[in-house]
């Protein structure tokens, strides 16, 4: 039997990250001793395993009660489905890092960071994006996440590329819409 700091360790997790499973269902409660501390069997530390290998995995809290709750139940195609989801996902979000590594490489091939007496406009960026493959809507996303991972350097990058303030404010209130 395990004490709750013991098995959180043993999965290298917090004592809380443990204790937040157990509150939102993805732990059962565990057993008590006689002066009401949490003990953990072995079916316990094969579940925290299960939970830590499907977080390391990438899935959202919401998945993994799922795919837990279909184990229990009825064991199928709930986890293999979730996983090639996930797979999908990953998939989708390579496919746009290596668009931006694309447009940095163009960039940096036109050395038009690097020169400051050239000056790299909206509609360049814009077609530079373009010339990536980006469509209308993954330009709106790469802004929203911008604004929401760092929103000061959103607003020197916009006035970088000298768009006036009035659309700046527009860009990044559409941005924060989509955060």
């Amino acid at each position: 039997m395990l004490t709750v700091t013991q098995l959180a360790r043993q999965c290298g997790l917090s004592r809380t990250a443990l204790l937040y499973y157990e509150s939102i269902g993805l732990m059962p409660p565990p057993g008590r001793t006689g002066g009401n501390y949490r003990l953990y069997g072995e079916a316990d530390a094969r579940r925290l395993e299960q939970i830590c290998a499907y977080r390391a995995a990438g899935l959202t809290l919401a998945d993994i009660r799922a795919l837990l709750h279909s184990h229990a139940g009825r064991p199928g195609r709930g986890a293999a489905g979730v996983l090639e989801r996930r797979l999908i996902e990953l998939d989708a979000q390579i496919g746009t890092l290596r668009r931006h590594q694309r447009a940095i490489l163009k960039l940096l091939e036109h050395n038009a960071l690097r020169k400051g007496n050239k000056m790299v406009t909206k509609e360049k960026w814009v077609a530079i994006m373009r010339g990536c493959g980006f469509t209308e809507e993954q330009m709106s996303r790469w802004h929203a996440e911008f604004e929401r991972a760092a929103p000061a350097e959103h607003q020197e990058f916009l006035e970088f590329l000298h768009i006036p303030s009035t659309e700046i404010e527009h860009i990044r209130a559409q941005s924060r819409k989509q955060s």
